[in-house]
């Protein structure tokens, strides 16, 4: 990210500098691996319940939807409708004439909202409320171990909620371009000209609609005969005839056969026909990772596959002291899902000390 003000002051809450670990207790009712929603909501749910809690979260914590998701995104979507409403304003009667976004303030107004909200996710809040948060790579040990920079946190029961991260196609040529993902695309301070998107999912779809409001000439590719390939094909035409009116060029039941470098562009290849598409651009969003390779997973005799963790209808892996929740484990990677998947975790009878607290919660 750049290093502004406001990304240091994020910095300060999610990922403190000076931050020290704490000594690990005996032994935790709970250990949480990952600090995006799904630990987050996991963690303060277990701890106001009287458990006692660790959270080991390797980069920054509030994840994908504080630093790289909901957060950012929405505040550039809420600029881009701004721009676009003075736009057409016209049509209620109101005449507005040369509209045209600064896409630097857009971008620095982002990151001062991200870091305003970032408190509420910080490693400040998560102490005071008892948990004990550890930054570091986090592995399991043990059934009933995991070990964090050079400790090693005993628990009852665990959570992995690691998440997941940017899937990148095999595309001939693609990793030998400076291509973007979500996790890079806002830290942009000058609006690309001319924007490629690969994948036409939620992420490709929304920022694909925004950069082109922003006013960059956008390309969104898939190779789907529908934008959103997993919705309704009714709503998809829907959103389809919003991105072209706003100057969204969709190419669908398109492969992308190479990516190269062109003359000061970079170019993409598409099949059928060997059309290709220049940008200053390219976007990459086909979907997602799970987060799983450093955990070493079969120490805990806790079994995943290329989808991301197996769990059972109340997310429990092959080990029954640990859970897992959100992308890492989930078909259904967005935010309230991962806060609704942590809930179910939550309320199990085993994964906390207290039961007449448990039984007081349901009451209520």
């Amino acid at each position: 990210m750049p290093a502004d003000a406001a990304d240091e002051r994020l910095r300060s809450h999610v990922h403190p500098p000076d931050w020290v670990n704490p000594e690990p207790r005996a032994r935790y009712h709970l250990v949480v691996v990952g600090g995006g929603t799904a630990g987050l909501v996991s963690a303060m749910g277990a701890a106001g319940l009287g458990a006692r809690v660790a959270l080991v979260e390797r980069e920054m914590l509030g994840g994908d939807c504080l630093v790289t998701g909901c957060v950012p995104s929405k505040a550039i979507l809420r600029s881009a409708r701004a721009a676009a409403d003075a736009r057409r304003a016209e049509a209620i009667g109101v005449r507005v004439t040369g509209v045209e976004a600064d896409f630097a303030a857009v971008m620095r107004r982002m990151r001062e909202r991200r870091a305003d909200i970032s408190p509420h996710d910080s490693a400040a809040r998560l102490r005071s409320a008892g948990v004990d948060v550890y930054f570091g790579d986090g592995r399991f040990t043990s059934a009933s171990t995991l070990e964090v920079g050079g400790r090693t946190l005993r628990f009852k029961r665990a959570v992995i909620a690691t998440g997941g991260r940017p899937a990148i196609p095999p595309i001939p040529g693609l990793t030998a371009v400076p291509y973007l993902t979500n996790e890079t695309i806002f830290g942009l301070n000058e609006r690309p000209r001319r924007l490629a998107v690969i994948g036409a999912g939620p992420i490709g779809c929304e920022l694909a609609q925004a950069f082109a409001r922003l006013g960059s000439v956008v390309t969104l590719i898939d190779q789907a005969a529908q934008v959103l390939p997993q919705e309704d094909p009714d709503a998809a035409a829907i959103v389809a005839r919003a991105l072209a009116a706003d100057g969204v060029s969709l190419v669908l039941q398109a492969g992308v056969t190479e990516v190269r470098h062109g003359s000061e562009r970079i170019v993409v290849r598409l099949d059928p026909g060997a059309r290709e598409i220049e940008c200053d651009q390219l976007l990459v969003a086909v979907g997602r990772t799970p987060n799983i390779e450093r955990l070493d997973l079969p120490a805990a005799g806790v079994a995943a596959d290329k989808a991301g963790v197996t769990v059972d209808d109340r997310l429990r892996t092959s080990n029954p002291r640990i859970f897992a929740a959100g992308d890492v484990c989930s078909p259904f990677k967005f935010t309230h899902a991962a806060d609704a998947a942590a809930r179910i975790v939550e309320i199990h009878p085993y994964a906390h000390r207290s039961g007449s607290a448990l039984r007081s919660r349901r009451r209520s």
